[in-house]
C-alpha cells in the first residue's frame, strides 16, 4: 500500500521549532552543498505584479537523505491590507529511491520561516565574533523576530534593537520579542542609530532600495542580509563590497538576485568575481572571519537544500510522534483510466 502523510501547520508547529536541532540540520545542508554532489536547480520564479505577488519554487537532492522536497512559496505583499499574511506555501517530500510522495507539508510557510531563521544562525555562528552580544534587526515582521531568536541560540546576545519603517510595528515587535527572549529589546527610530555599537545586524525586509548604507558599518560587525531573494529587491548599499568580506549562500544565485547582483549591476564588482559560500566555510574549505575588526556580510537568498533538510527533519519527527494523517494514494484497478 502506498501512503502519503499529510501534515498541517498545526501538526508541524508541534513537532518542529526553531531550536538547536533545526540550526544543525540547516548547517549540515550548507556543508553538503559544498562537499557532496548536490543537485539544486535554479529557482523557478513567477511574478504577478498587479497584486505585488511572487511565487518561488525551490528544490534540491542531497545525497544521503531519504527524501527530497519541492517547495512552492508565494509572497503577496499587499495581503496585510486584506487581513492576510504576506507569505504562505507548502512543501512536498518525495522518496529519493522511488519518487513516490511521502509527505505533504501544508505549513503555510512555517517551515520556510524556521529554516530561514536557522540559516541566519548558521551565518552568525561562522562569521560573527564569538563574543557578539548586541544585535540589530531591520524589519518588524515574523522573520525579524525569528532572526533575533535564532541569534540567541549561537551567540551570547544580551540586548537588541529593532528598526522598521513603521515605528508602531517596531515598538510592538520589540515588546513581544523582548518578553519572549527575556532580554531588553529597544525600538529605534533611525536606522543608523540602531546600528551604532551593534555586533550583529540582520536585514529582513522586502526593500527595493537600500535601507542600510555602507558607511554606517563599524569594524567588527557582522551583517546578514536575507531580504533580497528576487532581482528587484535591494536592502544594502552596494558600496559595502569595498568595506566587507562577502559570503554567499549560493554564489550563482546571489549573482542573479542577491545583494551581489546589485553591486555587479553598479559596476562595483566584476560579474565573475569569486567569493566563498557559507557551506564552504561550514565545511572548513574556505575562510570566513579572519580577525576581530573585520566586517563580514552574508547574502542569504534562500536555497533548496534548506527546504529539503527541514522537510526531512519534519517527516522524521512526524513519524516518530505519530503526527499527521496517512492517506492511501494507490489507485485501484477500477480507478485507472
Amino acid at each position: 500500500m502506498s501512503q502519503m502523510l499529510v501534515l498541517t501547520e498545526a501538526d508541524l508547529r508541534r513537532i518542529v521549532s526553531l531550536d538547536a536541532s533545526a540550526v544543525d540540520c540547516v548547517e549540515e545542508a550548507f556543508a553538503a552543498l559544498a562537499t557532496r554532489p548536490v543537485a539544486m536547480p535554479p529557482i523557478l520564479r513567477l511574478d504577478i505584479p498587479e497584486h505585488r505577488g511572487e511565487v518561488d519554487v525551490k528544490t534540491a537532492y542531497i545525497p544521503g537523505l531519504d527524501g527530497f522536497a519541492i517547495k512552492v512559496s508565494p509572497g503577496f505583499f499587499d495581503n496585510p491590507s486584506l487581513g492576510l499574511p504576506s507569505l504562505n506555501g507548502l512543501m512536498i517530500l518525495f522518496s529519493t529511491k522511488t519518487g513516490l510522495v511521502e509527505a505533504l507539508l501544508l505549513d503555510n510557510g512555517y517551515l520556510t520561516d524556521v529554516r530561514t531563521a536557522a540559516a541566519g544562525a548558521v551565518a552568525a555562528r561562522h562569521l560573527a565574533r564569538p563574543d557578539a552580544a548586541v544585535a540589530t534587526i531591520f524589519g518588524a515582521g515574523v522573520q525579524a523576530r525569528l532572526q533575533l531568536e535564532a541569534l540567541t541560540l549561537v551567540r551570547p546576545i544580551r540586548e537588541a534593537r529593532i528598526w522598521a519603517r513603521d515605528g508602531v510595528k517596531a515598538e510592538a515587535a520589540a515588546r513581544e520579542v523582548g518578553r519572549h527572549l527575556g532580554i531588553p529589546v529597544l525600538a529605534v527610530a533611525e536606522p543608523q542609530a540602531a546600528m551604532r555599537g551593534a555586533d550583529i545586524v540582520v536585514t529582513t525586509t522586502p526593500a527595493e532600495k537600500p535601507i542600510l548604507m555602507a558607511d554606517w558599518l563599524e569594524p567588527g560587525q557582522h551583517l546578514t542580509a536575507m531580504g533580497s531573494d528576487s532581482e528587484h529587491k535591494n536592502e544594502i548599499d552596494p558600496a559595502l563590497f569595498a568595506r566587507a568580506t562577502y559570503v554567499a549562500d549560493r554564489l550563482a544565485q546571489t549573482r542573479r538576485l542577491g545583494e551581489l547582483h546589485h553591486a555587479i549591476d553598479a559596476g562595483l564588482v566584476a560579474a565573475d568575481a569569486a567569493f566563498p559560500e557559507l557551506g564552504e566555510i561550514v565545511a572548513s574549505t574556505a575562510t570566513g572571519r579572519s580577525g576581530a575588526e573585520e566586517i563580514t556580510v552574508a547574502d542569504l537568498t534562500g536555497t533548496g537544500v534548506q527546504d529539503t533538510a527541514i522537510a526531512n527533519l519534519a517527516f522524521a519527527r512526524a513519524c516518530g510522534a505519530g503526527a499527521g494523517r496517512a492517506i492511501d494514494t494507490k489507485a485501484s484497478a477500477g480507478d485507472v483510466v
